[in-house]
Order: structure tokens, then sequence, then C-alpha cells
């Protein structure tokens, strides 16, 4: 190699390291470039050998002000810092890449214990962060993550595909709002806890992040906390070894595991017992988990998404929900409008929730009448977009017009807002049992079909209790004399959720 050729993995200061020098030479003409800002020299030469095996092109710094100049003069895939530097804090660094050089994702290397630091960086824009001592499968792992980053962007911006985002369905300004919201969350790899009242469609929510995110090619694992037993739960999150317990034939991953590369969705957060939010907590801070019976810990690849319908503050106050936990999970808050707040979206919507039911059930789309669209614009919707849903569902599955009208609706009366419409009342679907046996009827009434009528019996009575607490299913449980969890089960067994 001639003299003139210079390693581009060298330390800037212009010596070069006899143990990677090698290494590197062999990926110098490599598109992908990473920057590395750190003031120790160890972890430089670390960093350099682990990305340049990966066929990075590498520069270093080890100060903000050598940073600021590599930034100036040249483009970069990744930049990796220390939070510690001899000028400044490694978010300071953080934020001038987030203001002046937005395609460039920017990672942090933590000491141990300074988890609180490495989430003001999350939340001022950070893509993902790694712990002292550097484990280098996290570290590669994370490297992938904000390569695939750029790649996903640039074929983004070349092919314009569509968007998963627009199933989220509305032109209301609070949707486009949250569109824009997702879009610029699913770049980093920061929790994000997001809060709506029930039905809004958090899920869908999430499973749009995980979709527009680098970890759209991995596994999106949506996990009902409040409906995994208690004593189940370390082993359905954590997974476990045979032999480990009574039971324990074989291994099982658990849902770490299962997310592994991908996404891990917990839905009624709040459900955790308090022992469980501990562990949940070290999984998300040392970024690894313990199965049940394993004597060493086992790295994971996980971005935590989270949500609820209840209020954590409260449920902090009341000490049931643990206050480090929820600073860990709410580094981004992302908030899903209620149906009631989506001005002009209504009409849009239903229309898209028909013609899908329709398809569903393979017959020809029937269309919303004038009056049936002004009396769902005049209803309340404490379901929100679930309860559209139902509402529209019942309406297809009990007309056989080619149009849905008001009456086809049976929207409930005493809760509509602005100009009341006279609109009919719930038909009675359950016939009253007799007392008289003599009295009573052949058919769904004879004791062959009792299970099938008890069924019923207990939907309506589920359906009056979330319509009278307007779906509020923490409310609903306590009217029924039930727990959260036997509702959430009920639901679940019924259809109904």
């Amino acid at each position: 190699m001639a003299s003139s050729m210079r390693c581009r993995a060298i330390e800037d200061d212009g010596n070069c390291p006899s143990s990677v020098c090698c290494v590197i030479l062999a990926f110098m003409n490599q598109s992908r470039s990473a920057l590395i800002v750190d003031d120790e020299r160890d972890i430089r030469e670390l960093l350099v050998l682990t990305l340049g095996r990966m066929g990075l092109r590498i520069r270093t710094a080890a100060n903000l002000a050598q940073a600021y100049a590599l930034l100036e003069s040249d483009s970069f895939n990744l930049c990796i810092t220390d939070m510690r530097l001899p000028d400044g804090s490694g978010i300071e660094l953080v934020n001038k890449i987030v203001r002046h050089y937005p395609r460039t994702p920017v990672a942090m290397i933590t000491a141990f214990g300074s988890i609180e630091l490495a989430v003001e960086a999350l939340k001022e824009g950070a893509f993902d962060f790694v712990s002292k001592p550097v484990d280098l499968n996290v570290l590669r792992g994370m490297v992938r993550h904000a390569l695939e980053l750029n790649n996903r962007e640039r074929s983004v911006v070349s092919s314009q595909p569509q968007s998963p985002s627009q199933r989220l369905l509305g032109e209301s300004l609070p949707m486009a709002q949250l569109r824009a919201t997702i879009a610029k969350v699913a770049r980093s790899q920061a929790p994000v806890y997001i809060l709506g009242e029930s039905g809004v469609g958090k899920e869908l929510v999430a499973r749009t992040i995980h979709e527009q995110s680098v970890r759209a090619a991995g596994a999106f694992v949506p996990v009902n906390c409040g409906a995994i037993p208690v004593d189940l739960m370390e082993s359905e999150f954590f997974g476990h070894k045979k032999g480990s317990f009574t039971g324990a034939h074989t291994d099982k991953p658990g849902l770490f595991q299962s997310a592994g590369g991908g996404t891990l969705f917990l839905d009624e957060v709040a459900e955790l017992p308090l022992h469980m939010q501990v562990k949940l907590l070290r999984a998300i801070q040392e970024k690894s988990i313990r199965p049940i019976g394993a004597t060493v810990e086992v790295p994971v690849d996980v971005r935590i998404l989270s949500a609820t319908h209840q209020d954590l503050s409260d449920l902090i106050a009341n000490g049931r929900f643990r206050h480090d936990l929820y600073y860990r999970i709410n580094v981004i808050e992302i908030r899903v409008p209620p149906l009631r707040e989506r001005a002009g979206d209504l009409p849009h919507l239903a229309a898209a929730i028909v013609a899908r039911l329709a398809h569903t059930h393979g017959r020809a789309v029937p269309l919303l009448s004038p009056s049936a669209l002004e009396a769902l614009d005049h209803y309340s919707f404490p379901g929100n977009v679930r309860e559209l849903e139902n509402i529209l569902e019942r309406a297809l599955a009990l007309t056989e017009d080619d149009h849905i009208g008001v009456a086809d609706l049976h929207l409930p009366q005493g809760s509509l807002h602005g100009q009341g419409l006279p609109l009919p009342l719930v038909p009675t679907v359950l016939p009253i049992v007799p007392v008289d046996a003599s009295a009573s009827v052949e058919g769904e009434n004879t004791p062959a079909a009792l299970p099938s009528y008890m069924e019923q019996l207990e939907r309506a009575a589920i359906q009056k209790a979330l319509e009278e607490n307007r779906w509020n299913k923490t409310k609903t449980a306590a009217k029924l004399g039930i727990t959260f969890r036997a509702l959430r089960y009920k639901l679940k067994k019924l259809g109904m959720e």
C-alpha cells in the first residue's frame, strides 16, 4: 500500500493503534461512516475495532470541540458519544446533532449508575444508549439498528411507499399531529408511553410506531398485563429453564425473548403488581433478563412501548405504581385523542369501518344514511373508536338493506351531546325468564340451550355496565363486583374486547 494512503479509522491525533489498523484497512473504502466521541483512548480503540469489523469508516474525537469540527467537515451515518467529556456533556452534542444533523442517529455511552442521564439524553432526541462496561453484542445490535434507520429513510425518500400510519384515519388536527409525532418517535429507540381512554386505538398507535421503525422486520409482541395470572407473570415475561419448577418440562422463552430485535408492547401496564414492576424496571435498565432457573443474565434487544387508560400519577400517589418505573417507560409520551375531540373525522372513519366489516363478512358495502351519520355525530362515544366499531358491526348484522339508517344503529339514549335527536331505544335482545316453569317455552329457554342463554345474559349485563360507566373498565369491574382481570378475561371470552 502506498505510503500516501492513510487509514481513515485511525485516531485523529495521528496515531494508528496497531491492534486494529490491519482490520480497519480492509474497510477503508466503505461508504458508511461513524463518529466516535470519547475521552478514554481504550474505549475509542474498542469501538474503532468493533465498528471497523462491521464495515464502517471511523472518525474519532476526544472532546466536543473536535467532534464539532468533524461534523462540519464530514458526514456520518452514526455518532456514538460518551456522556461526560472534558469540555462539556454528551447531551450538548445530542442537541447539536438533533438540530443541525437530524439524519444522523446519535447514541450515548453511559457509566454504570447514570441511567438518569441516559433517559435525559433520550428525551433530547438520542437514538439509544449502551452502558459501561460495553457489551459488544448490545453495541453491534445498536449500530445495526442505526444503520438500518439510514437505509429506511433513504428508501422512503426514493420510493415513498404507503405509510402504515394511513391506517390511523382522520384529517382532523389532533390526528395529523398524532401521525407527525409517531413519525418522529419511530426514529428513536426510547421507550414510549401511550396515554388514552379505552377504545381510542392505543395498540394501533404502538403497532404503527413499530412498523415505521428500524425494528419493523422484527416481531411486534403485544401483551395484556392485566390478563396474565400473577403467579405466571415472571415465567411469561422472562421465560424459564427446564426443571426450574413443577411442570417446567422444557425450556420456554419469555415475552422479552420472543420480541428480540423487535418491539414489546405492554398494554394496561398499570395492572402489573409491584414485585413485577421491580423486575421490569431492571430489565429495561440493564437490557438483560434472567429466566427462572437460569444462572446467568441473557441480553435482550427490545424496544418497550406501554399503554394504559388509567392515570399513573394517581397510582403513584397511592403507592400502586413505582415512580422510577414510570420515568423509565415514559421517556416519550403520546396522547391519543378521544373520538369526541376529532372534529370532522367521524364520516370518513365510519365509512371505512363499514367497508372493512362488510369485506370481512363477504357482503356488499351498505351506505350510511345522512340521518345515521347525523345521529353518530351527536353521540358522545364514551367507548371511542372501539364502541363505534361495535355499533356499526351490530347494525351491519341486523340490516339486510343496502343502507344503514338511524334505526339500525340502536344508539342508547341519554348519551347524546349537542342537539339531541329522537333515537330509538336499544331493543330488548333477551327474553325475560318466567317465574312459572309452566310458562316457559321450548327453544332457547330449554335446558339444552341454557349455557348459551346464560352467556347472552352475561354479555348484556357487561355491555350495560360498560355503557353506564362510559367504557371505563376499572369502574365497570367494580360495578359488576368482579376484579379488573376477571373482566378482561370475560370480555375476551365473550368476544367483546
